[in-house]
């Protein structure tokens, strides 16, 4: 297959994959109500995933550095068609909850290996190919609740779920098919684990500044629609925020990631946090909702063009036989931390209120671009990073 259209069928199976999420958030009220779940139990569903793939992306991906990226990524798939038919036909917590799982550790396995195989096929245009694929991962979860709206009051509760199954089991044949760039064995890694990417400064740096990056979206994602209703902001800004939040990722992701790899994505995702930081403590003080959306007009851009940095730095730094564990460390890490920043936040909003909340957060993402600038050293502050080939 030829590397273009095997990118192509790559950023397909990025972008089903994470329609699944989308889908899942706008049919919750579906399951409460023609199946009795509980929004406790619901939120268990939920959660279940987020820590199902944390754990997958941390233990299982790194397999993908021995030789078994294509495994991995075909095994990853059947989970979640697996597990979208559980989400599909499950009428009960305990159905719900196992096809959450298998999702969750589907998608952890099989996106960094993905992400392995882009990086290592075209090394020179990491950075565009990365925003690429960021671009299908945000268009994927927007993509999801259009077919639930379409499909689940007219067919039923399992057809969104089905037609995503069906599908990811085209791509799924379609890449058994295809020869993929493997790890040479005389280069493949004993460790079993990506904790000892760590040790590398600039690794650890960039995933530093990567998590700063998914502090600020916890912590905005689950406050802004409170935020607005307490300003008696309109509705259409409450509504409206988190979505609009992801738009232009879409179209900036590709852009930003070039951006990263020619002018430095150290640099490009460390003034992109910092910019961040500042939109934040403004949301914390800002009296009226008006003043707040310019803000967020600005931020929305501002991570447009920064977001797909820490990906490219991190595979800039990383060994080119230690892509997938990289890739998932960083990836586990930024969910983990997205998790605890949105638990915080409704904590800190309710005891300590808005403008804490905001500077705390601003406070802590500032410390970790700092402490990531430091480890990452001067050599790659400066400048563009090499792209690792050997």
């Amino acid at each position: 297959m030829p590397l273009k259209r095997l990118f192509r069928t790559l950023q397909f199976a990025t972008l089903l994959m994470s329609s699944t999420y989308g889908v899942m958030f706008t049919m919750l009220d579906d399951y409460r109500d023609k199946y009795g779940i509980s929004e406790s139990g619901l939120g268990l569903v939920l959660a279940a995933g987020f820590f199902s793939a944390f754990f997958s992306q941390i233990s299982i991906a790194p397999w993908a550095d021995r030789g078994r990226a294509k495994v991995l990524m075909m095994t990853g798939f059947l989970l979640v068609i697996v597990g979208c038919l559980f989400m599909g036909f499950g009428q009960n917590f305990a159905l719900l909850l196992i096809g959450r799982l298998l999702m969750g550790i589907g998608g952890g396995m099989s996106l960094p290996a993905l992400r392995k195989i882009v990086i290592v096929s075209d090394p020179e245009n990491l950075g565009g190919n990365m925003g690429k694929l960021l671009s299908v991962d945000i268009a994927g979860f927007a993509l999801g609740p259009v077919i639930s709206v379409l499909t689940v009051d007219t067919i039923g509760i399992a057809a969104p779920f089905i037609i995503i199954s069906a599908a990811v089991l085209v791509v799924t044949v379609v890449l058994s098919r295809v020869a993929v760039p493997e790890t040479a064995k005389a280069d493949r890694p004993n460790e079993r684990l990506a904790f000892d990417l760590l040790k590398i400064p600039a690794v650890s740096g960039a995933i530093l500044i990567g998590v700063s990056l998914f502090l600020m979206i916890g912590t905005f994602d689950s406050l802004w629609s409170i935020m607005m209703d307490d300003l008696n902001g309109p509705e259409w800004m409450a509504n409206a925020g988190v979505s609009l939040f992801a738009l232009p990722m879409i179209f900036l992701g590709p852009i930003g990631g070039r951006l990263a790899q020619n002018k430095g994505a150290y640099r490009v995702g460390a003034i992109g946090s910092i910019i961040g930081a500042g939109c934040m403590t403004m949301y914390g003080f800002l009296p009226s909702p008006y003043l707040m959306m310019g803000v967020f007009f600005l931020h929305i851009l501002n991570d447009g063009f920064s977001i797909t940095s820490s990906g490219v730095a991190v595979g800039q730094a990383a060994p080119v036989e230690r892509q997938a564990g990289a890739q998932g460390l960083l990836g586990g890490l930024q969910t983990l931390t997205g998790g605890i920043a949105a638990s915080f936040a409704g904590w800190s909003y309710d005891h300590l209120g808005r403008g804490p909340t905001f500077s705390i957060t601003a406070i802590v993402m500032v410390i970790l671009v700092l402490s990531g600038l430091a480890l990452a050293g001067p050599e790659h502050r400066r400048a563009p990073s090499a792209v690792p080939t050997s």
